[in-house]
C-alpha cells in the first residue's frame, strides 16, 4: 500500500521562508508526476506546482516566482521550497504523486501552513 508522508508545515512570519517535503512509502510501479496543491479555509484546492518524470515544472498564479518544486523520481521525493510567504499562502498543503498508465494518483494527509505575525 502507497502512503505519501509530509513534513516542514508550520507557523511563519510574513516574508519569511518553509520548506515542505514528501516520501513515499511502499511501491509505486511508475511515476509520470508528482506535485502539490493547498486548500485554504472556505476555498478549493488549487494546484500550487507540479513536475513531471520528463523535467518539466508548472506553478499556479500565486506560486510562481516565489516557490520552487524539486522532484526526485529515483527516490519518489518532492520538495517545495517557499519563499515571500504571505498570509494568503495559509493552507493545508497536499503532496500528490500519479502514474498515468494505471491512472493512479497518490495523496497524502496534508500538512498545515500558517502565514501570521
Amino acid at each position: 500500500q502507497v502512503q505519501l508522508v509530509e513534513s516542514g508545515g508550520g507557523l511563519v512570519q510574513p516574508g519569511g521562508s518553509l520548506r515542505l517535503s514528501c516520501a513515499a512509502s511502499g511501491i509505486i510501479f511508475r511515476l509520470d508526476e508528482m506535485g502539490w496543491y493547498r486548500q485554504a479555509p472556505g476555498k478549493e484546492r488549487e494546484l500550487v506546482a507540479r513536475s513531471s518524470s520528463g523535467g518539466a515544472t508548472e506553478y499556479g498564479v500565486s506560486a510562481k516566482g516565489r516557490f520552487t518544486i524539486s522532484g526526485d523520481f529515483a527516490k519518489n521525493k518532492v520538495t517545495l521550497e517557499m519563499n515571500s510567504l504571505e498570509p494568503e499562502d495559509t493552507a493545508v498543503y497536499y503532496c500528490y504523486q500519479d502514474d498515468y498508465l494505471r491512472a493512479m494518483r497518490y495523496w497524502g494527509k496534508g500538512t498545515l501552513v500558517t502565514v501570521s505575525s
